[in-house]
């Protein structure tokens, strides 16, 4: 799972290999980019939901008032007050952003906390008599974790002012709260480290005070590989020396908490399973016990000022949940806000969701937005949001909930924006409604059919997704189905996964193969083989076993071999009676001449050895520079059918879209078992997409068809359709490789039908492809694209081949022989020539295409 900057526009030209002149080079328009662009770290998909606050429905961080009779919060993006046996919660912040993390002061006249506007996050400090609020920072970069010094004279903070890195910073506070001087603790330090996941340059995240203010204690990755870091101690100076007192995997969520008395620290970890747990250590380190216990996630643990409490947040029940326990004794209570008083007023909006056609209630995606920007949800919702966004389009990110077809939820009255979409075979509805103060609006919403493919035998799959993946809700199959009904799948492939030590689904696999949900759409529970060396596979369908361990070509760990290779992981698979593919492959099509770049992707290996069931056309990639690497293999005659995958992390608060964003669809005919949706994916009865709807058949074959010409060929009939739910600007029909037929778009260039006669010449393949070249809302993808599978014509029993593809692929096995060999990392000379010999018959296959 490659986490590339997806979302960041950027101007990317794509080569297409074979095609015609006119479409030789292609740009996005920079439009979509990443949230918070003032962070210079790789893979924005993790820190981004693992660290960086979000908005989500229920509790996401809390602090203690200084007598522990209070707890402030955040919750859905504002602040919240609250008394301890009370189930009355006050809303204290309420825009013009998102307001997260506060932090009381020792003398209980402040609440610093972090706050979302203007495309950066500044710290802000609301006075709690007054209930006036005032900016501390205004630096236009990520400014977070404010903790106030036991003295209240200081606050220490996690910024990315200098260098667009993760430095703690201290502030210094006058009486009445005004900022001073900022002071830089921790210097800038380029590790030298051959770090794949995180930045060359060290960070330094979630400080928190010692009880006599003289020293912070936080999480950095100082001297490690892999992984956000360990804990260290230093003197609250700029410039002081660090000291670690534990190394354990932090996974971003740590958020260590010194005790009043000194002594003791309290922190999230996963140590021993799956899924984060509060822990104690003390003071230097020492022997680590745990205080909570179960099979989800409690996190972002603060010591109440009398040591005796733990407030923390759990996901145990799926959404965020506040709770405290008590040390000593464990007794546990839960804070619940049962009436919310707001600060501003507000109305009920009731939305329900109707299939037109059948005037049923229907699942489906809602977004609900204010006139600010801002977005609401429903209580018992799970919010989230989208990973970029075009600044000219709107304020803050397109932010969403799932409704199983009635919802009501709070917003401040007045007008608000309401959109709803299901998958792409419906028409995308918006409306503006007037929510009364103190009433409800009632909202009906009709969805109308663009197509209908289930009676066409087409069912919608998205090909992987990640159920559970580090993120800040916990999922299970029921509720992933809802999902998917939402998003009008009929199918889910849940890869199986790791994040650094952690697997969180792999109780699915406790004892054999993970048995499908199949309640209103099917989650089948499969694998994704993490090596960043040789590329990402997915597992789909294994009827035996998880396959450990799940990545190869780790540096530094026992599994830094690059062997197993893809073609040994496939064989594994396929004794399972899996299907396999290549996931998210490529960004910019490969240059085999450029040395310069590493090349050891070891795509042409699996394929010329008729390992690899299926390409993942589209997906969490370049949708047109991975088609051109796919059109030079099916014209050296491999078989290689479509698949889609979203690459999905279905319980994160923030995403690059939900399940469904990249899906494949299958004709199965009837509706499908797992079964019968993979026998079609192998069969290559498929299309890709994000967004338009492309159906062809040539000679009256569909995709993963063949059809048979004498010598000399002939002239085949093709029947194009297109259905989009955004405008396309190109319907092409592909054959090997180049545009033989540019089909036309008109009016609003979502619909087209098109017959077009074909001459065919010699043996090949034919697709047809859409696409717009800039984004589309509501497609969340860096542009809207979409393939058939191709269909395969033979002429007078001649294979397809191809000399200059050919040619292509052995310089690219060229590189990866030479990165094999250069590979420091085999554990034993054996698994070194079995890679090499792979590598040396997928070179023979290959040379058979040049002419001696």
């Amino acid at each position: 799972m490659s986490r590339r900057l997806r979302g960041v526009a950027r101007v990317v030209a794509v080569t297409l290999v074979l095609a015609s002149p006119a479409v030789l080079a292609r740009q996005h328009s920079a439009v979509r980019e990443i949230v918070l662009k003032q962070i210079a770290l790789p893979h924005h998909y993790y820190y981004r939901e693992m660290y960086l606050p979000q908005a989500t429905t229920g509790p996401g961080s809390v602090a203690w008032s200084p007598d522990g009779e209070e707890v402030v919060y955040s919750m859905q993006g504002s602040l919240w007050r609250q008394r301890l046996g009370s189930g009355v919660a006050r809303q204290i912040t309420d825009g013009p952003g998102y307001d997260y993390q506060p932090d009381w002061s020792p003398d209980g006249r402040f609440v610093a906390y972090a706050s979302y506007r203007d495309d950066a996050v500044e710290l802000w400090v609301l006075d709690t008599a007054s209930g006036r609020t005032r900016p501390l920072t205004h630096n236009g970069a990520v400014n977070v974790e404010p903790r106030f010094s036991p003295d209240g004279r200081r606050l220490a903070f996690v910024s990315t002012v200098y260098n667009r890195r993760f430095h703690i910073h201290t502030i210094v506070l006058d009486e009445s709260g005004a900022p001073g001087e900022i002071e830089r603790l921790t210097e800038d330090h380029e590790s030298g480290l051959p770090r794949y996941y995180y930045s060359p340059f060290d960070h330094y995240i979630s400080p928190s005070w010692s009880p006599d203010g003289k020293e912070i204690v936080f999480v950095s990755n100082r001297g490690h590989i892999w992984g956000s870091g360990g804990f260290f101690r230093m003197k609250a100076q700029p410039g002081s020396e660090m000291r670690e007192i534990r190394y354990e995997e932090t996974t971003w969520k740590a958020r260590p908490d010194w005790s009043p008395d000194g002594r003791r620290i309290a922190y999230a970890s996963y140590l021993g399973g799956q899924w984060h747990q509060i822990w104690l250590m003390t003071a230097e380190g020492g022997d680590v016990f745990p205080l909570t216990y179960g099979e989800f996630d409690a996190v972002a643990p603060r010591w109440s000022r009398d040591g005796r409490r733990i407030a923390y947040i759990s996901n145990q029940d799926g959404n965020t949940s506040l709770s405290v326990i008590e040390i000593p004794g464990g007794k546990r209570t839960r804070i619940d806000a049962r009436e919310k008083h707001y600060l501003g007023p507000v109305g009920r909006l009731r939305i329900t969701v109707v299939d037109r056609r059948t005037a049923r209630a229907v699942p489906a995606r809602l977004s609900v937005q204010g006139p600010d920007g801002r977005s609401f949800a429903p209580d018992d919702a799970w919010r989230h949001a989208d990973e970029a966004f075009d600044r000219e389009e709107r304020k803050f990110e397109y932010s969403y909930f799932h409704t199983p077809g009635s919802s009501e939820v709070t917003v401040p009255a007045g007008p608000v924006t309401v959109e709803a979409m299901k998958g792409l075979e419906y028409r995308v509805f918006s409306t503006r409604v007037d929510v009364p103060v103190g009433g409800t609006a009632t909202l009906r919403i009709g969805l109308d059919r663009i197509a209908d493919l289930p009676s066409r035998g087409f069912y919608g799959g998205d090909l992987h997704v990640h159920m559970n993946y580090a993120g800040t809700y916990r999922n299970t199959p029921k509720h992933l189905a809802l999902q998917a009904m939402a998003e009008d799948l009929a199918v889910i492939e849940n890869l199986v996964v790791n994040k650094e030590q952690r697997v969180p689904d792999i109780a699915y696999f406790s004892d054999g193969p993970a048995p499908a949900w199949t309640s209103g759409a099917i989650i089948a529970h499969g694998q994704e083989y993490h090596t960043s060396f040789w590329g990402h596979t997915a597992i789909l369908g294994p009827k035996d076993h998880f396959l450990v361990p799940a990545y190869a070509a780790y540096v530094n760990t026992p599994a830094s071999s690059p062997y197993p290779n893809n073609p040994s992981i496939f064989d594994m698979a396929h004794a399972q009676g899996a299907v396999t593919g290549y996931v998210h492959p490529f960004d910019t099509a490969p240059d085999p001449g450029k040395m310069e770049e590493a090349l050891t992707n070891d795509l042409p290996v699996g394929v010329a050895l008729g390992k690899v069931d299926y390409l993942e056309v589209v997906g969490f990639s370049d949708h047109l520079a991975t088609s051109g690497v796919w059109y030079r293999l099916l014209n050296c005659g491999f078989r290689l059918p479509a698949g889609a995958g979203t690459d999905a992390m279905a319980n994160y608060a923030s995403l690059r879209g939900p399940v469904g964003v990249d899906r494949v669809y299958v004709q199965t005919g009837t509706r499908p078992d797992q079964a019968r949706f993979l026998e079609g994916i192998r069969a290559g009865r498929t299309f890709a997409t994000n967004g338009p709807l492309v159906q062809l058949t040539l000679g009256g074959k569909g995709p993963g068809g063949e059809i048979r010409l004498p010598a000399g060929g002939g002239t085949l009939r093709a029947r194009a359709t297109l259905a989009s739910i955004v405008p396309m600007d190109h319907l092409e029909i592909i054959g090997d490789g180049k545009v033989v037929a540019d089909l036309p778009l008109t009016g609003d260039r979502r619909a087209a039908t098109v017959d077009r006669a074909i001459p065919v010449r010699e043996s090949g393949w034919y697709l047809l492809r859409a696409y717009s070249e800039r984004p589309e809302h509501p497609v969340l993808d860096i542009y809207p694209f979409g393939t058939t599978s191709p269909v395969y014509v033979v002429v007078g029993d001649a294979p397809r081949r191809s000399t200059d593809d050919a040619a292509y692929f052995l310089a690219w096995i060229d590189r990866l022989e030479k990165a094999a060999r250069e590979h420091t990392g085999w554990n034993t000379g054996a698994e070194k020539e079995a890679v090499l010999a792979d590598i040396a018959k997928a070179r023979a296959v290959f040379l058979e295409q040049i002419p001696p």
